[in-house]
C-alpha cells in the first residue's frame, strides 16, 4: 500500500529535512482514520492465510498459558493486607483486603465491573493509615491521564468528590484527614501544548472539592520540573521527590509536615539519584548514584546537610543496587548480578546480615515493608517461573509464599541459559538464550530476540506466556542484555544514550549475529521484537541491517526522534535522546539514526508495527509513519503491517482478552513467515 506523501521540509540549523508523512500526525482526522483501517484490513488478510484451525489452537494454548492466579505485591497497613490478585483469565486484576495474614480476602474493587471490555483500569491505590479509606487512581483505554477517587471501605462505597487532571500522580495521606497528591493544570487554563507542564502538588482535605483543594508547592520559572510528594513514616516531614522527564538526576525537597513554610532544597535534581528510603528523626536514608555508578546507601542528618557530614552506610559493590527499602530495623537491598537478582539484608548502621536464598536465578520485583513492621515482601519471576510475592518474617526468619501456586506448564521442559558476547567496540554484553530440552543447534530454528537498551531501565528475567508458547512451538527466545539499561549501573546506562545511542543498535546487531553464528538460528529465521523504545531499537536495527533479519515485530514504537519532543510527553524523553530542534549537535546524532528519515530503498524484512489508538505516552503517528515509510522504500516482497488497536494505550491497564488476542497476531505472523503454519 503505497500513502500519499506531502511536499514539507524543515528546516534544522540549515540542514533541510523532508517529511512527508505530517499529515498522519492528525491522528484523529478522518482522512487517517480511514488510512489505519485500510492498513488494519491488509493485516488482517494476511494473517488470516493461516487456516483457522492453527489461529485458534494458538489462542486457545495462549488463554491456557495465562489461566493462572496472579498475585501482585502486598502491602500491610495498620491491621490489614492489601493486595491486587488476577484469578486467571479475568480482564483486570482484583483489589483485596484481609485481616492479619490468615484473614478472608474481600474485594475492596473489582475494575472487571467498570466497563464491559475490561478497558477502564485501576492503575494505583493507596490506603489511609489504619486501612479503612483508600484513594485510587483510574485509567480509561490505557491513557496515562487518570482521576483520582476515594473509597470508604466500612462503609463499601465511594465519596462523592473526583480530583482530575492527574498523570503518573504519586498520593501520601495524613491519617484520615486527607492526602497530598500531584497534577497538572486544568486544560484551558494554559495553552495546550503545556497541558503536560507546570506540574504541582495539591493537599485534598476529605469531604472537599477539588475545587477547594491548598496549592501546596510549585515552580512556574521551570514548567518542565515534576514533583512526587510523600510523608514520612513517622509523620513528621513532607518530602518531594523532584524530577525532570525520565532523568533519574532527581531532587530531594523537604519541611516538616505541619509546616506552612517554605521546602528546603536538600539536592536539586540533575546532579544524581537520590532514592528517599526513609528517616530515623532528622536523619533521612537515600539510595544515591552519587559518586558510585552502582549505587550506594548513604544517610544524611538535616542539621548538618553538607557531604563532609554525610555517611555512606552501604558502600558501591560490583554488583549493582537495584533497589532498597528499609524494613524491620534492617535494610533490605536487591543486587543485580549480570541481570540477575539477589537479596541482602543489612543493619541501619550498614553491617551485612545474611543473604536471603531465592527460588532460582530470576528478578526480584519489588520490595514492600515498613520501618517498624518485623515483615517485608518482594516479588520473584523468572523467565519459567510466574511471578510470586514472597514474605520474609523478621522474627522467626522465614521465607514463605503469599498466594498460591498453579499454571499449565512444566518448567522442566526448557532450558534457559546465559552467555556473552562481544558488541562492535569489543564491550562484553550479556545474553539470555532458552529453548526446550533437546534442541538441535543445525542453524535452522525460528529465534525471536528481544532488547530495550535505555531510560536506565534494565531487561531481568520475567515470565510471558507468549515466551512459553513460542517456545513450545520450537522456537528459541533470546534477550540481550544492551547497553542504554542500568545491568552494570549508570555507566552502562550512559554508554546507551544521548549520542552514545549507537552503541545499542550495534549490541543488539551484535547479538543477532552470535545467534546466527552458534547455529541457533540464520537470518532468514531470526525475528526481532521491541516495545516503546524498544520499538526505536529494532526499527533502527532492521533500518541499518534488513539483511541480517527474517521478521521484525516492532511495538508502540518511537520512530521520528526529530519530533518527539512536541507530543504530549516525549518532552519528558529529552534527557535520555536529545532535541533535534534546540540543538545543532542533538540533531546530528538524532537524524543519523532516526528510523523514518534512515529507511532508504531495500528489501526488508516481513514486519509487523503495532500502536493503539488512545496511546498517549508514544502518539501512534510513530507507527503510522514508520509504516507508510517502509512500504515507499520496500523494493522486496515481504510485507510491512501494521496493527492498529482500539480502546488501548502503551500497555498498561490493557485488558487480558486483549492481551491475548495481540500476542495470538504475533505469534500466527511470525508462523506465517517463517512457514511454519502448516
Amino acid at each position: 500500500m503505497i500513502t500519499h506523501r506531502a511536499q514539507i521540509v524543515d528546516d534544522y540549523h540549515g540542514f533541510k529535512v523532508v517529511d512527508p508523512y505530517r499529515w498522519l500526525e492528525q491522528y484523529q482526522d478522518s482522512e487517517v482514520q480511514q488510512w489505519v483501517e485500510q492498513q488494519n484490513a491488509l493485516t488482517q488478510a494476511f494473517l488470516g492465510q493461516v487456516t483457522k484451525k492453527t489461529i485458534r489452537e494458538v489462542q486457545d494454548r495462549l488463554a491456557e498459558l495465562w489461566d493462572y492466579p496472579r498475585f501482585y505485591l502486598p502491602a500491610k497497613v495498620g491491621q490489614w493486607y492489601f493486595f491486587r490478585k488476577n484469578d486467571g483469565l479475568q480482564n483486570q486484576p482484583v483489589l483485596y483486603r484481609q485481616h492479619g495474614l490468615s484473614g478472608q480476602p474481600c474485594v475492596v474493587l473489582d475494575p472487571n465491573t467498570w466497563s464491559t471490555d475490561g478497558t477502564v483500569a485501576l492503575e494505583r491505590y493507596v490506603p489511609n493509615e489504619d486501612g479503612s479509606l483508600v484513594a485510587y487512581t483510574v485509567s480509561e483505554s490505557g491513557s496515562d491521564r487518570q482521576v483520582i477517587r476515594i473509597r470508604d471501605l466500612n462503609a463499601n462505597q465511594d465519596l462523592p468528590e473526583l480530583i482530575k487532571w492527574c498523570r503518573f500522580t504519586s498520593i501520601a495521606w495524613v491519617e484520615n484527614r486527607g492526602f497530598f497528591y500531584s497534577r497538572f493544570p486544568e486544560p484551558g487554563t494554559v495553552p495546550p501544548e503545556d497541558e503536560n507542564n507546570y506540574n504541582q502538588v495539591y493537599w485534598h482535605q476529605l469531604g472537599t472539592d477539588q475545587a477547594d483543594d491548598q496549592l501546596i508547592y510549585e515552580q512556574p520559572e521551570d514548567k518542565e520540573l515534576g514533583f512526587s510528594p510523600y510523608v514520612t513514616e513517622d509523620k513528621a516531614y513532607l518530602v518531594l521527590t523532584v524530577y525532570r522527564g525520565t532523568d533519574s538526576r532527581n531532587g530531594t525537597y523537604y519541611r516538616e509536615l505541619n509546616s506552612t513554610g517554605d521546602f528546603i532544597h536538600l539536592f536539586d535534581e540533575g546532579e544524581a539519584m537520590y532514592t528517599f528510603l526513609g528517616n530515623n528523626g532528622p536523619t533521612f536514608y537515600f539510595l544515591t548514584d552519587l559518586d558510585a555508578p552502582r549505587r550506594r546507601i548513604i544517610a544524611v542528618n538535616l542539621n548538618q546537610p553538607d557531604r563532609s557530614h554525610w555517611q555512606e552506610l552501604i558502600p558501591q559493590q560490583s554488583d549493582v543496587i537495584a533497589d532498597a527499602c528499609l524494613a524491620g530495623g534492617h535494610f533490605v537491598v536487591s543486587l543485580m548480578h549480570h541481570a540477575c537478582s539477589k537479596i541482602l539484608l543489612y543493619t541501619k548502621a550498614g553491617e551485612h546480615v545474611k543473604e536471603i536464598a531465592l527460588p532460582g536465578l530470576g528478578s526480584v520485583s519489588g520490595i514492600s515493608g515498613r520501618a517498624s513492621h518485623q515483615e517485608f515482601f518482594f516479588g520473584f519471576t523468572s523467565f519459567t517461573y510466574p511471578s510470586q510475592p514472597f514474605r520474609y518474617d523478621f522474627t522467626n526468619h522465614e521465607l514463605t509464599p503469599f498466594g498460591e501456586f498453579k499454571w499449565q506448564f512444566n518448567p522442566n521442559d526448557f532450558v534457559v541459559k546465559q552467555v556473552f558476547y562481544s558488541s562492535k567496540d569489543g564491550t562484553k554484553v550479556p545474553m539470555f538464550v532458552m529453548h526446550k530440552q533437546g534442541l538441535a543447534l543445525d542453524g535452522s530454528n525460528p529465534t525471536l530476540l528481544y532488547g530495550y537498551g535505555g531510560f536506565n531501565i534494565s531487561v531481568t528475567p520475567s515470565f510471558s506466556p507468549y515466551r512459553i508458547l513460542w517456545m513450545e512451538l520450537g522456537g528459541v527466545f533470546a534477550v540481550a542484555n544492551i547497553r542504554g539499561g542500568s545491568e552494570y549501573g549508570e555507566e552502562w546506562h550512559q554508554a546507551g544514550m544521548l549520542g552514545n545511542k549507537q552503541n545499542v543498535f550495534d549490541d543488539f546487531i551484535a547479538a543477532g549475529e552470535w545467534l546466527i553464528e552458534h547455529k541457533y538460528t540464520s537470518n532468514q529465521r531470526l525475528a526481532i521484537f521491541g516495545g516503546s523504545n524498544g520499538g526505536l531499537l529494532v526499527s533502527a536495527c532492521m533500518v541499518q541491517r534488513p539483511d541480517l533479519y527474517g521478521a521484525v515485530v516492532c511495538a508502540v514504537p518511537v520512530t521520528d526522534m526529530l519530533r518527539y519532543h512536541k507530543w504530549t510527553v516525549g518532552r519528558y524523553w529529552v534527557p535520555e535522546y536529545g532535541n533535534a530542534e534546540k540543538n545543532p549537535e542533538d540533531f546530528q546524532y538524532l537524524y543519523q539514526y532516526s528510523p523514518i528519515h534512515n529507511a532508504k530503498p531495500a528489501d526488508y524484512p516481513a514486519t509487523l508495527i503495532t500502536t493503539a489508538e488512545s496511546d498517549d505516552r508514544v502518539v501512534p503517528a510513530h507507527a503510522y509513519k514508520l509504516t507508510a515509510t517502509l512500504q515507499y522504500a520496500q523494493t522486496g516482497t515481504a510485507p510491512i503491517l501494521l496493527r492498529a488497536e482500539t480502546k488501548a494505550g502503551h500497555g498498561h491497564g490493557k485488558p487480558t482478552t486483549k492481551i491475548i488476542a495481540e500476542q495470538t497476531d504475533i505469534i500466527v505472523f511470525l508462523l506465517k513467515v517463517f512457514g511454519l503454519d502448516s
